[in-house]
C-alpha cells in the first residue's frame, strides 16, 4: 500500500506541528529525530472541530530522565498554545519500528495533553500498519523508506481480541442504561464510536487494510444489508457534521442537524428516553440498532446470513484450528 507522504495536511495541523518542532528542538535540540501523523490526519479522515492529530515521534535512542522532562515541557507549553485539536501520540526509536510493537513494551506518550514518561502499555499494531502503509512525514524519512515491521496475519490476530476485550466488554457496560456508556449510546458521539469502530475491524479482518471512520461506514453500506444502512448512515452524517465529541455540548450537537434522521435511543429494557432529536424506537421489545450491532444480533427483518457488523466481523477470524474457515468476501 502506498504512504500518503506527500499528502498535504490541514493548515492546522501544519501549525500545531510547526509549533511542537519548534518547542522541542528549543527544549532538547536533536532529541526528536524523526516525527509521523498517523491516524485521522494520515487516512483524509481529519476534521478540525473533533479530531485529535495522531503522531510517532523517534528518537536516535532511549530516553533518560532529562529527555522525558524537556518533553514534558515542550507539550506542556503547546497545550497552551494550541489547547485543541490534542496532539497524542507515542516516542519510539528506529529499532522499535522494525519489531512487533508488543516488543517494544511500555513507551513515553502524550494523551490531550498529559506526558507520561511511562506510557500506556506497547503500541499496537494498528499504529504500525497505518504509520507504514499511510504515514505522513514531518520529519525524517518517507514511511517506505523505513523497514517498518508489518504482519496482516498479526493485525487481524490483535483486531479479534479487541472485538472481545474491548467491544464485549462496551457492549456490558452499555447494556446498563444508566451506566456512562449507556448513556452515552444514546448520542451522537456514542453511536458513531461504536458503529464506525466496530466496522473498521471487520474492514481489517476482511481487506487486511486500514481504513478511517468514514471510509469504514461507506465500507458497512457495501457489506451489510439494507436493514442497517439507516444506522449507518445515520454515522456517516454526524461524522460529516464535525459536531459530536465526548463532552457534554458534543453530545447533543450532532442531533441538531437532521432531525428526520435521528439517532435511535438503545436501551436494553425496551424503553427509550426521549430528548430534542431523538426518536423514540417503535420496536419497546428489542434494543436498537446500535447495541444490536454490538451484540452481533440480527438486524430487523433479516436472515440468518444478514447478521449485523459484529458478529460478521467475528465470523470473519477462525478462533481455533478446529474453527478454520475462509475469510468471507464482503
Amino acid at each position: 500500500m502506498a504512504s500518503s507522504s506527500a499528502m498535504a495536511v490541514p493548515g492546522t495541523v501544519q501549525g500545531i506541528v510547526d509549533s511542537y518542532l519548534h518547542l522541542v528542538d528549543a527544549e532538547a535540540s536533536g532529541l526528536v529525530e524523526g516525527l509521523y501523523l498517523e491516524g485521522s490526519v494520515a487516512l483524509g479522515d481529519f476534521r478540525p472541530r473533533t479530531s485529535d492529530i495522531d503522531f510517532v515521534a523517534v528518537a536516535g535512542g532511549p530516553l533518560d530522565e532529562a529527555a522525558t522532562a524537556a518533553l514534558e515541557r515542550a507539550h506542556t507549553r503547546l497545550s497552551r498554545q494550541w489547547p485543541k485539536p490534542f496532539f497524542d501520540g507515542v516516542y519510539v526509536t528506529w529499532d522499535d519500528l522494525h519489531r512487533d510493537p508488543a516488543a517494544a513494551g511500555s513507551r513515553p506518550g502524550c494523551h490531550e495533553h498529559r506526558f507520561t514518561a511511562e506510557g500506556s502499555g506497547p503500541p499496537n499494531p494498528v499504529t504500525w500498519h497505518t504509520l507504514a502503509w499511510h504515514g505522513v512525514a514531518c520529519r525524517g524519512p518517507q514511511p517506505t523508506d523505513l523497514d517498518i515491521w508489518i504482519d496482516v496475519e498479526a493485525l487481524k490476530s490483535w483486531c479479534d481480541r479487541n472485538l472481545d476485550q474491548y467491544w464485549r466488554r462496551l457492549l456490558d457496560r452499555a447494556s446498563q442504561s444508566r451506566s456512562m456508556w449507556g448513556l452515552a449510546t444514546m448520542t451522537p458521539y456514542g453511536a458513531l464510536w461504536i458503529v464506525s469502530g466496530v466496522c473498521r475491524i471487520h474492514y481489517t479482518l476482511a481487506t487486511g487494510g486500514i481504513t478511517s471512520k468514514e471510509g469504514a461506514c461507506r465500507h458497512a453500506l457495501g457489506a451489510f444489508p439494507e436493514p442497517w444502512h439507516r444506522i449507518i448512515n445515520e454515522c456517516l452524517r454526524v461524522r460529516q457534521q464535525d459536531r459530536a465529541c465526548p463532552t457534554l455540548s458534543g453530545a447533543t450537537a450532532g442531533l441538531m442537524g437532521a432531525p428526520q434522521q435521528a439517532v435511535v435511543v438503545p436501551d436494553t429494557a425496551g424503553s427509550a428516553a426521549r430528548c430534542p432529536g431523538v426518536r423514540r424506537s417503535r420496536d419497546r421489545e428489542s434494543p436498537s440498532p446500535v447495541l444490536r450491532a454490538m451484540r452481533g444480533e440480527r438486524g430487523p427483518g433479516t436472515s440468518g446470513a444478514d447478521a449485523g457488523p459484529l458478529a460478521e466481523s467475528r465470523r470473519l477470524w477462525p478462533r481455533s484450528p478446529n474453527q478454520l474457515r475462509s475469510i468471507v468476501a464482503c
